[in-house]
């Protein structure tokens, strides 16, 4: 590559194509007209030698070379745009800014409460909207669309480059039952937990989850008798009856029905559950999108 005669506007084209995977939006990012991005796709494919980005019903994919070289480019733009602005102060105190967070059922029960005490005294200008999801990689295209600014979430099942992220929070499983079940009396055992009426959370309204994986491998199952769509429902569900749940930990401690309810460690080994926090890397270096996660790591470590 004869470096220099490169227009390195072709590094910001090639960043916002990677970005958006489509060469519409991927126009209106940079700034440039549809026709200029067109034109600066050819002249990336010259250069690199290579399509970059293959048109598909999903929109562009980008190929191997294109992964290769995507995040040495972002960090490249990120490094100009440093040396080129003036630094950025932001003062929550003072400054007005809404913000879009996508949460999950957990964050929204476990880290929503402490971090709008903790915004509305740190931030009391700043309005925050909550966008609720179900499935762990609708993530990435409400980061993609820029309907959502930072999530906090299980962590999508593919890895994106374009999507950054840091663990916030963990939990693991426990089994509960309400204070009068049998089992409150005479403890729980793998025998006594096949043998009783599960209650079951899926979002996605599946009729299996985690436990029944964990149990089939043993050549195991258990009787499912309820399923819900909320996790967070469920402790109110058990006292009076013979329901049994296995959930997350803080499921349990964070309950009003807390009182009511035992809480046994599974009598099988199951995973702690990760929950990240995630953004796009194209909010990366706004040091408003900083300082916000800033605050909910914090938020994240003391819980």
């Amino acid at each position: 590559m004869n470096f220099e005669g490169f227009n390195l506007n072709l590094l910001v084209a090639f960043n916002a194509l990677m970005l958006e995977r489509n060469v519409t939006k991927a126009a209106a990012l940079a700034g440039v007209s549809q026709p200029a991005m067109s034109a600066a796709l050819s002249r990336l494919r010259r250069v690199f030698d290579d399509p970059l980005f293959i048109r598909s019903a999903e929109g562009l994919l980008p190929t191997a070379k294109a992964q290769e070289i995507a995040i040495p480019v972002a960090d490249a733009l990120g490094q100009v745009r440093h040396l080129m602005k003036p630094a950025e102060v932001f003062d929550p105190t003072a400054k007005q800014r809404s913000f879009t967070l996508g949460l999950t059922e957990y964050p929204m029960h476990v880290l929503l409460p402490a971090l709008t005490k903790k915004l509305a005294a740190v931030a009391p200008h700043c309005t925050i909207h909550v966008r609720y999801f179900i499935d762990r990689d609708e993530v990435v295209a409400l980061l993609d669309a820029g309907k959502i600014d930072i999530a906090v979430g299980v962590p999508p099942t593919k890895k994106e480059n374009r999507i950054l992220s840091e663990p916030l929070l963990r939990d693991d499983f426990v089994t509960l039952v309400g204070r009068d079940h049998e089992a409150a009396r005479k403890g729980m055992n793998l025998q006594a937990f096949l043998s009783m009426r599960h209650i079951l959370v899926s979002p996605e309204g599946n009729h299996y989850g985690l436990v029944d994986q964990q149990l089939r491998e043993q050549g195991l199952a258990r009787t499912i008798s309820l399923t819900l769509p909320t996790m967070f429902t469920v402790p109110a569900l058990l006292p009076g009856t013979d329901y049994v749940a296995t959930v997350l930990r803080r499921v349990g401690t964070t309950s009003a029905s807390q009182g009511d309810i035992i809480m046994f460690e599974p009598p099988l080994a199951l995973p702690s559950i990760p929950f990240d926090l995630l953004w796009h890397r194209r909010t990366q270096d706004s040091v408003a999108h900083q300082w916000l996660r800033g605050v909910i790591a914090e938020v994240g470590a003391a819980l």
